[in-house]
């Protein structure tokens, strides 16, 4: 069973924490060189924008490919950002946060399938929220639920107007005992395109034990994810906001497409932080992430 219940918890408390140290001794935070992709006549908002809700700059971006392909459209979504930092590892002394870790990599993964000849479409191309936060929408520089609701929602709402072929959310891990570690991938099975939910979540764990030599946490449906929610309403929901089905009030517009979350590697075990926090280890993890994909994409 995932023990990502606890690792939440856990890095709820670090992330609170880490607000304040941020204001304080922002160098103090060790970055995880993400490669920002900064809106350009390469990287444009998507067309059906108008459908969605206010984004922030950088937000719900479509990158078109840079060889010939397939031009099928892949969803990236960098799990976190901005005001919501994710879980938090690295040391003491060089805090690594989840939300430029996931940057990082998927900037590197979008690279690598426009240069397969895919369409991508970013969740985020900077550290920001997707939607455009009012000064109500934070309390004491941390996310309310409300506005970390609207922010999942709109990631899916990206993805549909995207008209993606596949979504994949990427995200690290986190637990109180630095000895953890190793590889798990998330997918909905109340969808009507469950098998291809599971066959994406398959090939791209698969990839990832492969190329990291991780250990094998496993395949999940999402709800097997004991972790806290955001509120009453997220609790007997018991799904991912972006991969789970519609639930009037709740998800009223879910995601259209196969999908999947995937956590690498945890940022509180040291070894593998360091993967994480490096450029070639971020490689590393998005050319498995490619690896995956495509073969899912092609039918391999």
């Amino acid at each position: 069973m995932p023990l990502l219940r606890i690792a939440l918890v856990l890095a709820l408390l670090l992330a609170l924490a880490l607000g304040a140290v941020r204001l304080l001794d922002p160098s103090g935070v060790m970055v995880a060189t993400a490669v920002r992709l900064d809106p350009s006549p390469a990287a444009t908002t998507v067309a059906n924008h108008a459908l969605l809700p206010d984004l922030e700059a950088g937000a719900c971006m479509s990158l078109g490919p840079t060889h010939a392909g397939s031009g099928q459209t892949v969803f990236i979504d960098p799990g976190h950002g901005g005001l919501d930092p994710g879980v938090v590892g690295g040391t003491a002394a060089h805090p690594l946060l989840e939300k430029d870790a996931t940057l990082a990599v998927a900037s590197r993964l979008s690279d690598l399938l426009r240069g397969a000849g895919y369409r991508v479409v970013m969740a985020r191309t900077q550290d920001t929220t997707v939607i455009k936060l009012s000064a109500s929408d934070s309390v004491y520089g941390s996310l309310t639920a409300s506005a970390e609701h609207r922010d999942l929602a709109a990631r899916a709402a990206c993805a549909n107007a995207a008209g993606a072929t596949a979504l994949v959310s990427i995200h690290f891990d986190a637990f109180g005992d630095p000895s953890v570690g190793g590889t798990e991938t998330f997918y909905d099975s109340a969808r009507t395109f469950a098998p291809s939910n599971k066959r994406l979540a398959t090939d791209l764990q698969s990839a990832l034990v492969a190329a990291l030599g991780t250990a094998d946490r496993g395949v999940w449906t999402d709800d097997q994810l004991a972790a806290p929610t955001l509120t009453s309403s997220g609790s007997s929901y018991n799904h991912l906001i972006e991969l789970g089905p519609m639930s009037a009030g709740w998800v009223d517009a879910p995601s259209e497409m196969a999908g999947a979350l995937v956590e690498p590697l945890f940022l509180t075990n040291p070894s593998e932080a360091r993967i994480a926090a490096d450029p070639s280890g971020q490689q590393v993890i998005a050319a498995a992430l490619e690896a995956g994909l495509v073969k899912f994409l092609t039918g391999g």
